[in-house]
């Protein structure tokens, strides 16, 4: 079998990748997964509509996906060292630049526009396009599966220390502690390698341009870049708003925070399994499963009684769907194209998922402000959710004829 490798320094050996890839991956992850528990406190002391707040984290996922496909571009170009670092930087100015808002425009600069930069040149994904070239083909899928998962022990950490901080000093401290833990992003991003280049893969393109051309006019790629809209939709609107719909049904500001919790526990199990599941069988019928199945428990949970165990299996349910689409999205986008160019590729399927994340989030706080209901917004996530399950059934998951000929 080929081995489609890239080389390393002596001391970056597969461990040490890997472990710090998934460093990466939980603080970045992490940190951002903890923003929705802001929308009550801000807006309360600083006299803002949750259109506000939220509009603030719309900015934030938009600016995410469309600035993933340039950081994917120069980490595929140069490295992704630089690339990781200098998000990290902007990732922690913006957070703490979010202690000193006073207007809503500075809160969609700091919040949105310079957290969002600062997440995509930090994304999972740069650092699971360097984790799969230091691995076999046979083991790529789990570890996009681990790195996934890593995320999700970072929203699992996240969650309760924020909302802890927030309770005990006040949001504007959780902000600066959240800025402090992202600067670790820093020297993790050293046990990275830096050189892009792939061991004996048959690569034609001569660049980024070329690359991008081959998949856009592949079907399945327009399909699944078209799915993976869904997910940001769901993923969004549940992490900004679930804490503030938690809190207008009377219960505990915790409550909230450990269903958020909840989800990030239960989504290490589900990215795990969707990696094991793409590793053996196909996974777009994986995805199509996931996004059926997600579709009934929004139904459910649209009609169930609410209580704090309805939250609570609310989240765990979809902890174990949460992310589990990035090890089958992600398996799709290496299995058909190949891993050069996978940090780009993967930039741009994620630009779909960011403009959902967009809708989701400024959606839910304007139907809200608008109805004092996010009802919905849970029955759009069913409708869309069932549109999902269809739309990946046609995908075609076999390489493209330059790796077919290897």
């Amino acid at each position: 079998m080929t081995d489609h490798r890239l080389v390393a320094k002596s001391w970056q050996t597969v461990f040490i990748v890997l472990l710090g890839g998934c460093l990466i991956s939980l603080i970045g992850f992490g940190a951002r997964s903890s923003y929705g528990l802001y929308l009550g406190p801000m807006t309360l002391d600083l006299g803002w509509t949750r259109e506000t707040f939220a509009l603030a984290m719309a900015l934030q996922n938009i600016f995410w996906g469309l600035c993933l496909p340039l950081a994917g571009i120069l980490a595929d170009r140069y490295g992704p060292l630089w690339v990781v670092i200098g998000g990290a930087l902007i990732y922690a100015l913006g957070t703490f630049g979010m202690t000193w808002v006073e207007s809503s425009g500075s809160l969609y600069l700091a919040g949105g526009v310079l957290v969002g930069t600062g997440v995509a040149f930090t994304s999972f994904s740069l650092v699971t396009a360097t984790m799969v070239r230091v691995v076999g083909v046979q083991k790529r899928s789990l570890v996009m599966g681990l790195c996934t998962a890593a995320g999700s022990v970072g929203q699992v950490l996240y969650s309760p220390i924020t909302q802890g901080v927030i309770s005990n000093h006040g949001w504007s401290w959780a902000l600066v502690v959240t800025a402090v833990s992202v600067c670790l992003i820093i020297p993790f991003a050293f046990m990275l390698p830096n050189d892009p280049r792939v061991r004996d893969e048959n690569v034609v393109h001569t660049g980024s341009i070329g690359a991008m051309r081959e998949a856009f006019a592949h079907r399945g790629f327009l399909l699944l870049t078209a799915g993976f809209f869904v997910c940001g939709f769901h993923v969004a609107f549940i992490t900004v708003h679930l804490p503030s719909y938690v809190s207008d049904l009377g219960l505990g500001s915790m409550v909230g925070a450990i269903a958020i919790s909840l989800i990030g526990i239960f989504n290490i199990a589900g990215s795990l399994l969707s990696g094991a599941f793409g590793q053996r069988f196909s996974k777009k019928w994986g995805l199509s499963a996931i996004y059926a199945i997600r579709a009934v428990t929004l139904l459910v949970f649209l009609v169930a009684p609410k209580s704090e165990l309805t939250i609570y299996i609310f989240a765990a349910t979809m902890g174990l769907l949460w992310l589990s689409t990035v090890p089958l999205t992600a398996g799709i986008i290496a299995q058909v194209f190949g891993i050069r160019y996978m940090a780009t590729l993967y930039g741009f399927v994620f630009l779909s998922h960011q403009i959902g994340s967009f809708i989701g989030v400024w959606m839910g706080g304007y139907i809200y402000d608008q109805t004092g209901s996010y009802d919905l917004m849970w029955q759009a996530g069913i409708l869309l959710g069932l549109g999902a399950a269809l739309i990946h059934l046609p995908i075609n998951e076999q390489p493209v004829p330059r790796l077919q000929a290897e």
